[in-house]
């Protein structure tokens, strides 16, 4: 059984950084596609940045283009999610999810494998 593990989230205040890593029981090569997802109290689970593993092409959602950086490290089985300036509205669970089965990346119903999630809040 595939394990996605998050770590690094905590609480920061508006304009910090977090970095997030995501470490995988099996080799990550394995997969296609690998994203974060994020998920705020009483909204629905949205896509925040996705990395294809082979080539390392991201696409990213509008709201954290420029301020987050997804990046993956097929070695040490890593992804990991380089937050900066940070603010409340980036307060939310963020999950790891790999291996996209078909659609819009977007879409967390498509991804086949999850993480249990990591809580990041932002203060303001």
């Amino acid at each position: 059984q595939v394990q996605l593990v998050e770590s690094g989230g905590g609480s920061v205040q508006t304009g910090g950084s977090l970095r997030l890593s995501c470490t995988a029981s099996d080799a990550i090569d394995h997969y296609n596609w690998m994203a974060w997802f994020r998920q705020a109290p009483g909204k629905e689970r949205e896509g925040v940045a996705s990395i294809l593993v082979g080539s390392g092409g991201t696409v990213y959602a509008d709201s954290v283009k420029g301020r987050f950086d997804i990046s993956r490290d097929v070695v040490t089985n890593e992804m990991t999610l380089q937050m900066n300036n940070l603010s409340p509205e980036d307060t939310a669970i963020y999950y790891c999810a790999a291996d996209l089965r078909d659609g819009r990346w977007s879409d967390a119903t498509n991804f086949r494998y999850w993480g249990q999630g990591t809580q990041v809040t932002v203060s303001s």
